[in-house]
């Protein structure tokens, strides 16, 4: 793990309630806390090797607070209703609450969802974190299906996987 994301995820489990996220489960068994680091780990990589220049600590402490929301979106309650679409606003919220935010690290947790949500990331950072979150999602999403049965039976039938 690249030191700059190690030291960030020490402050932010100090100063804040970031450790709280390892048991929210964001997509299939991955917690919110594995998928934030891994959506960090992936912009820092991705803006390398796109060769963009970024804001390096506002694009990990925005990756790993994008999904700051602090519940469990899959249990049955009301206010969890078109999560998708209400919870950079709540992990914005919740931010704010727990840590001084610049305005670029704002933008990354508020438009992270474009373009199910309509505002567009104004930052570079902020597309940046948009793309590995849709990408680490997506990822996550699918690698309990590539482990299913039924997929490793249809794999060998078409020499896929």
């Amino acid at each position: 793990m690249e030191p700059i994301l190690r030291q960030t995820i020490r402050q932010l489990a100090r100063e804040g309630r970031f450790s709280q996220e390892k048991a929210c489960f964001q997509h299939g068994s991955t917690s919110v806390y594995a998928h934030s680091v891994r959506v960090a780990a992936c912009s820092l990589r991705l803006s390398r090797m796109l060769r963009i220049r970024t804001d390096q600590r506002a694009l990990v402490r925005g990756a790993l607070l994008h999904d700051y929301f602090l519940y469990d979106w899959h249990k049955a309650d009301p206010s969890h209703r078109l999560h998708g679409f209400y919870h950079p606003g709540t992990a914005l919220r919740n931010a704010r609450q727990d840590f001084a935010l610049t305005p670029r690290e704002e933008n990354i947790i508020h438009r992270h969802m474009f373009p199910l949500t309509p505002m567009p990331p104004a930052t570079r950072e902020a597309w940046i974190v948009c793309l590995a979150d849709k990408y680490c999602a997506a990822a996550e999403t699918v690698e309990p299906v590539k482990k299913s049965r039924l997929f490793r039976t249809f794999a060998a039938c078409c020499r896929i996987g």
